[in-house]
C-alpha cells in the first residue's frame, strides 16, 4: 500500500485531484492507516491512471464513471464504450468548429486593425452589434 503522495506520483494525478475524485465517487475512498492516512494499492493506482487518461482526452466525470463501470464488466462492453467515445468525439468536433469560427473572427478583427490609427477598428467592432 502506498501513501497518497506516492500514488499521485505513480498515477500522474495531483493529490487534491485524487481527493476530489474520491468525493465525486470516481474512485472509491482509500483505505486508511491506523493514523488515518490514505493508502492506495496497485489497482487503485491503475484506476487513477485510467481516470487521468480519460481526463486528458476531455471525458466528463459522468462518462468516466460509465467507462469505469464498463471496464469492470466480465462481458465485452466495446459497443457501449464505443458509443461513449463517439458521443465525446462529436462534442470535440463541435468545439473545434466553434474554435475555428472564433479564429476566423479574431483574424478578421486583427486584420482590420491599423497600426498607429487614432481609432481602433477592432475595439469599435467589439462595441457594435
Amino acid at each position: 500500500m502506498k501513501a497518497i503522495g506516492v500514488a499521485a506520483k505513480l498515477s500522474g494525478v495531483n493529490i487534491e485531484t485524487i481527493r476530489y475524485y474520491e468525493r465525486e465517487g470516481v474512485v472509491p475512498a482509500a483505505e486508511r492507516s491506523g493514523s488515518g492516512r490514505r493508502l492506495y494499492g496497485e489497482q487503485d493506482i491503475a484506476r487513477l491512471r485510467f481516470v487521468r487518461r480519460c481526463r486528458d482526452l476531455g471525458f466528463s466525470i459522468p462518462d468516466i464513471k460509465a467507462l469505469l463501470r464498463l471496464s469492470e464488466r466480465e462481458d465485452t462492453p466495446c459497443d457501449d464504450a464505443r458509443g461513449i467515445g463517439e458521443r465525446h468525439l462529436a462534442l470535440v468536433r463541435a468545439k473545434l468548429h466553434d474554435l475555428r469560427s472564433m479564429e476566423e473572427a479574431l483574424s478578421e478583427l486583427i486584420r482590420d486593425c491599423s497600426t498607429g490609427a487614432a481609432e481602433c477598428a477592432m475595439l469599435r467592432a467589439l462595441f457594435t452589434d
